[in-house]
């Protein structure tokens, strides 16, 4: 290939992608004008009973980490654990990664597709073709071409390219409203295993100490003191505390096998929660903010407001497909009969074949893209309104929650403690002959209720601190 030939070709597709991507580049979209839309949520959170605590007491949820969140070391582990493993996690960073890839398949229709391509032919004609006497034709060439390539001036590519992108950033919002998710699921499950293991032992403790009450009204009975209706009020309690000791145990066994799936592998029994639910120590307290910065912070919302500018962007490509399309193709290269030669001077050949297209009866097909276009538009604003409305209603109830829980909680605290001083008095007056055994199970029932209602409230109360960190936003990153 001789030098001169190699800069000739060089210069001519340099020039020719150089005046495509400025022409590109100069053009813009029929796209509308993005707007953000109103929303029917206040600027600040709703007041009243309900929220009667500090709300701005606490850390910015912005300001932590998740592994700030949680003050035990095991929860931590198994939650490392679910964002590693999880297989529906994997699946969302996978879309993720496609996503990223149609966006760069996208952006390649900004720039031309060059080729080289080399060609060798020979043909024989026989004579009575070529006037008495067969020939035989060879013919070599080499040439660099531009395929058909797209003028955007009216900014369809850019159009589709934008929608591409907001479409790509969607994705990766809801991968992060997942992952914020994930964390959230595997703290619940991880706290419910450890609430019903505590209500497990308080029903094996209340049907040992009911069967040890059991074998001595019998033992009484047997001897003439009490009755009958006393033994069959103290097998009622033996016989529901079992009936409960089955049902925690079944419980305990199936929180355990959601975790397990959280996490995609078994959890390590030493990263099981064991002893009673502190909420205490379990996690540390949140600030609510404001609303707008919850808003700007949800991923879930993000990721509706890109897929509102990719619905937007898809207008400007549905009105482009109204205006001519110009196009253009050329080649530039060599042709000579003998292969030697292919590329000596003289041999130089091109081709450019500019085109232009204006559609002028489809059916009414155009016209109906771009309704559809408007109509998804419209949608989209719907779902982005419903997200931040959505977000500020989620974010309220978990106010809620936590300016009346820690009433709540005491509450179930000094029942508890009440319910204890009733039973031991009633059991105390038994023991003296003063009341029936009836007075017993009564107290005996109101204190187990309680206990078990204290567990319940314990577990809200923690879990509701959970949600509060979902609802406001979290933060990022599995080691983050």
């Amino acid at each position: 290939m001789s030098k001169a030939f190699k800069a000739q070709s060089g210069m001519a597709l340099k020039r020719l992608s150089m005046a495509s991507v400025l022409l590109l580049g100069a053009c813009s979209t029929l796209a509308p004008t993005y707007q953000q839309p109103e929303t029917a949520v206040t600027p600040n959170w709703p007041a009243g009973k309900a929220y009667a605590i500090d709300q701005q007491s606490g850390v910015e949820v912005s300001q932590i980490t998740w592994k700030d969140l949680f003050k035990e070391d095991s929860i931590k582990q198994v939650i490392g654990m679910a964002l590693q493993n999880n297989r529906d996690l994997k699946v969302s960073v996978l879309n993720v990664e496609r996503a990223q890839a149609l966006l760069g398949a996208q952006r390649a229709a900004y720039f031309p597709t060059i080729s080289a391509d080399g060609a060798g032919s020979r043909q024989k004609l026989p004579a009575s073709v070529t006037n008495g006497r067969s020939t035989a034709n060879t013919q070599y060439s080499g040439t660099v071409g531009l395929a058909t390539y797209e003028l955007d001036f009216f900014g369809k590519v850019r159009s589709l390219n934008d929608a591409a992108l907001n479409t790509y950033l969607s994705t990766e919002q809801a991968q992060h409203s997942f992952q914020l998710a994930l964390i959230a699921d595997t703290a619940f499950a991880w706290y419910t295993l450890s609430a019903d293991r505590a209500r497990l032992a308080l029903a094996q403790d209340t049907l040992k100490n009911q069967q040890t009450a059991l074998d001595l009204i019998e033992k009484r009975f047997k001897l003439g003191v009490g009755t009958e209706l006393d033994v069959n009020q103290a097998r009622t309690t033996v016989e529901s505390a079992r009936a409960d000791v089955a049902r925690y145990t079944r419980l305990v066994a199936q929180d355990l096998n959601a975790l397990n799936l959280l996490t995609a592998q078994p959890v390590p029994e030493k990263w099981l929660p064991k002893g009673e639910l502190d909420d205490s120590t379990a996690m540390i307290d949140l600030k609510a903010g404001l609303p707008s910065e919850v808003l700007l912070r949800r991923p879930d919302v993000k990721a509706a407001e890109y897929q509102l500018k990719a619905a937007n962007a898809k207008i400007g490509a549905a009105r482009a497909a109204f205006f001519p399309s110009i196009t253009l193709t050329g080649s530039y290269g060599s042709a000579s009969n003998q292969l030697s030669n292919l590329f000596e001077a003289g041999t130089e050949t091109w081709t450019f074949l500019p085109k232009i297209s204006l559609p002028i009866f489809d059916g009414g097909r155009l016209q109906a893209n771009l309704d559809v276009s408007k109509i998804d538009q419209k949608i989209a604003v719907a779902n982005y309104q419903k997200a931040v409305e959505t977000a500020f209603r989620e974010v309220a109830d978990a106010l809620a929650a936590k300016g009346t829980l820690n009433t709540e909680l005491q509450a179930q605290q000094n029942l508890v403690d009440a319910s204890a001083a009733s039973y031991k008095l009633s059991k105390a007056r038994f023991e003296g002959g003063v009341d029936s055994y009836l007075q017993v199970l009564t107290a005996q029932q109101a204190l187990y209720t309680a206990q078990q209602n204290l567990i319940a409230t314990r577990l809200l109360k923690t879990s509701n601190l959970v949600t509060l960190y979902k609802v406001l936003g979290g933060s990022w990153g599995a080691n983050s």
